[in-house]
């Protein structure tokens, strides 16, 4: 090893005084000691983060001008950049090889191109460096750590969890110029992120202004085209299959930390935040509620059974009389008998409930969503039921949301509910009550059999894991973002 530094500093030094462009050789042998540095990052990890033997396996180095890179497959370098950061702090280049691996276990490089990109790159630098932070190692305890923290803490008083996601909604209300943020990001800068984005719309090709060339060019362009949308797909395959490849390796770590490598889990609370979040199942609401709908007849033209041959022929066998005319009615599923339980004890926050009743109004006032005449039962619980709103139109819907006051605020059962619901039912009141849903914090008492129809319980993200629910219920978990997009459902 001694060896080893001796010949990295002189050739370095030679570079300094030299001034002059390094011949092949001499780039061959700089390569070859980045190399080395890089191998010696990646056995220092290997040693003391076990778990991370998976995703150190995965990459393939290449040369690059910058400093580092990685697209989830290539592991971009500078041997340049390697160099002068090892002798400047030997631990700079084991930090920066974790620095990009945690990028690729997060998948922060799998983004939609609309995400504001300067926000976005900050926030995923900020999130990895936390966590390396948090993990403490030796071998990578460099001098700006130290400044990094101060901020951290800072930010994390605010979103809590410091994931890339929160990170990225904290500077995406602050609204900072772009060079502001620049700033900020050259304190947790390790690696280029031009990899992580690209254009999923083919290049246009302008034609020629020559009027001759105008047929030949619009063939070219309708090939290249072709050609580019091609690409796109084959590119798009190629980075879904490479995200199954990582989400594997995380959900592999996340197990490991929180089975067999307990005693790094135990200081590695940046890590498995991180981990849970981008592995938590991720649900599309809208389509969650319409699980709960029932099949029912609609007056609407039926366009699937619609007969277009005889009703042609008709038309002009006789003129204006057509042989078949379109069904008037349609068999659709949608929400007809239903409940919405909302847990308003004092644990839950009333702001929460009311955005929760908001979104699920949203979606069910689309057109799509449910009957004209529906059996819809709002019902407002602690340890005691304290309302039930019965709606059977959009004006209830409506006028409820107008007027919805939170009441109870006391303690948290659930069991009270699921015993009213079960009254309504013996009543008649629902013809063929699909489903309930229960929006709670989760801290209460469950009942001790499975209702004769499905339940959800629906949690809201925090920095502590939702309860477990019993095996009979459903589990959604939302983020309080999720909850907050009042869009209208599409219909």
């Amino acid at each position: 090893m001694a060896k080893f530094i001796d010949n990295l500093g002189m050739d370095l030094s030679q570079e300094d005084c030299g001034g002059l462009t390094m011949s092949k050789a001499q780039m061959e042998k700089t390569d070859k000691l980045a190399r080395e540095v890089m191998n010696l990052a990646r056995s220092t990890l290997l040693v003391n983060l076990r778990f991370l033997d998976a995703a150190l396996s995965q990459f393939k180095a290449e040369p690059y001008d910058g400093t580092y890179a990685t697209d989830g497959q290539k592991l971009l370098y500078s041997a340049e950049h390697v160099l002068y950061s090892y002798r400047d702090e030997q631990q700079a280049p084991v930090r920066d090889y974790l620095h990009i691996v945690l990028h690729c276990v997060f998948r922060h490089m799998y983004v939609h191109n609309e995400v504001n990109r300067d926000c976005w790159d900050l926030a995923c630098d900020m999130a990895v460096e936390n966590t390396i932070n948090d993990l403490g190692l030796a071998g990578t305890d460099v001098k700006k750590a130290a400044r990094q923290q101060l901020i951290l803490d800072g930010i994390r008083q605010q979103t809590g969890a410091l994931t890339a996601e929160r990170i990225y909604r904290y500077y995406a209300a602050k609204d900072l110029p772009p060079y502001a943020l620049s700033e900020i990001r050259d304190i947790f800068f390790a690696d280029d992120h031009f990899l992580w984005y690209y254009n999923e719309e083919p290049k246009k090709i302008s034609d020629e202004q020559d009027q001759d060339e105008e047929n030949r060019q619009r063939k070219r362009k309708n090939t290249e085209a072709s050609r580019q949308t091609e690409a796109g797909e084959d590119l798009n395959a190629e980075r879904a299959a490479q995200e199954q490849v990582w989400k594997r390796i995380s959900e592999r770590m996340q197990t490991d930390l929180q089975t067999f490598s307990r005693q790094q889990g135990d200081k590695a609370g940046g890590l498995i935040q991180n981990l849970t979040n981008v592995n938590r199942e991720r649900y599309d609401y809208t389509r969650f509620l319409k699980k709960f709908a029932v099949m029912g007849e609609i007056m609407k033209i039926n366009d699937d059974e619609f007969d277009y041959i005889f009703y042609t022929y008709g038309l002009r066998l006789y003129k204006n009389l057509p042989l078949v005319e379109p069904l008037e009615y349609k068999e659709v599923r949608r929400i007809k008998d239903f409940v919405i339980a909302i847990d308003t004890s004092a644990s839950v926050s009333g702001e929460l409930v009311q955005s929760f009743v908001q979104k699920t109004y949203n979606i069910l006032k689309s057109t799509e969503s449910y009957f004209r005449k529906i059996n819809l039962h709002i019902i407002q619980c602690d340890a005691d039921i304290q309302e039930d709103y019965k709606i059977t139109s959009q004006e209830d819907f409506d006028r409820y949301m107008e007027t919805m006051e939170i009441r109870g605020l006391g303690g948290t059962d659930y069991r009270p509910v699921f015993q009213y619901v079960d009254s309504l039912i013996k009543a008649k009141e629902f013809e063929n009550l699909k489903g309930l849903i229960y929006f709670t914090d989760g801290h209460g008492t469950f009942p001790a059999k499975k209702p004769d129809y499905s339940t959800a319980f629906v949690f809201v993200e925090d920095e502590d894991n939702s309860p477990s629910v019993p095996p009979w219920a459903i589990r959604l978990v939302l983020t309080k973002e999720e909850l907050e997009d009042t869009v209208n459902a599409p219909d």
